[in-house]
């Protein structure tokens, strides 16, 4: 997983909103249909994807070893790590929440943390199963992580430690890694005789560590 660079201009959450859509919180996203595969035309003609809501559900930080931790010389190890959970809110409706957890360490001690619930409410409506999964595990968190990542560089500077800019990830990788690894344990089940009926079985939300 990716590991943070120090920079000197992080884009405001305007700046994103500018990126992703012209139109406000609600807005069709048609690369949703375009971005998965195994889609007949008239399923992707069918298909409707819509942002309705983003917002951060929780924020956190922490600097276990203040203030002498700010003492300490060297350049502070940052790690990453990601979770992704999603809610069935109805009608098509769905909460999906990313969790971008941050941990920087100096030699043995903790320097801070930080941590991100970065949540958007999403219409995801006539995606057959295959097609709604990869939707959830990529255009999601792909929609999400330029929210979180603004808002763990804002407190971590507003925690008295430089500004990090978190580089981009790889959802569609790390989705497509999920799925391999899925197959290979319901290959692996299959061979002992334990497989029967879950191979259909939707892949279960990544977590991930750098």
């Amino acid at each position: 997983m990716a590991k943070d660079k120090k920079t000197d201009s992080v884009m405001s959450p305007e700046d994103i909103a500018d990126e992703q859509t012209q139109s406000g919180d609600s807005a069709e996203m048609p690369e949703a249909q375009q971005s998965v595969s195994g889609m007949s035309p008239e399923q992707v003609a069918q298909a409707q994807f819509q942002i309705q809501k983003i917002y951060a559900k929780d924020m956190s930080f922490e600097v276990p070893n203040g203030p002498a931790i700010f003492r300490e010389k060297g350049q502070a190890d940052v790690k990453m790590s990601l979770s992704q959970r999603v809610e069935d809110l109805g009608d098509d409706v769905r909460e999906v929440v990313l969790t971008v957890t941050i941990t920087a360490t100096l030699g043995d001690k903790t320097a801070y943390l930080a941590e991100v619930a970065q949540c958007g409410i999403f219409l995801m409506k006539g995606f057959p199963d295959p097609a709604l999964h990869a939707v959830i595990n990529t255009v999601c968190p792909n929609t999400l992580f330029p929210y979180a990542r603004v808002n763990i560089s804002e407190l971590v500077s507003h925690g008295g430690f430089p500004a990090i800019t978190l580089q981009p990830v790889n959802f569609e990788q790390l989705y497509a890694q999920r799925l391999q690894e899925i197959a290979a344990e319901h290959q692996g089940n299959a061979s002992g005789g334990n497989g029967a009926g879950q191979a259909n079985q939707p892949p279960p939300q990544f977590s991930t560590d750098s």
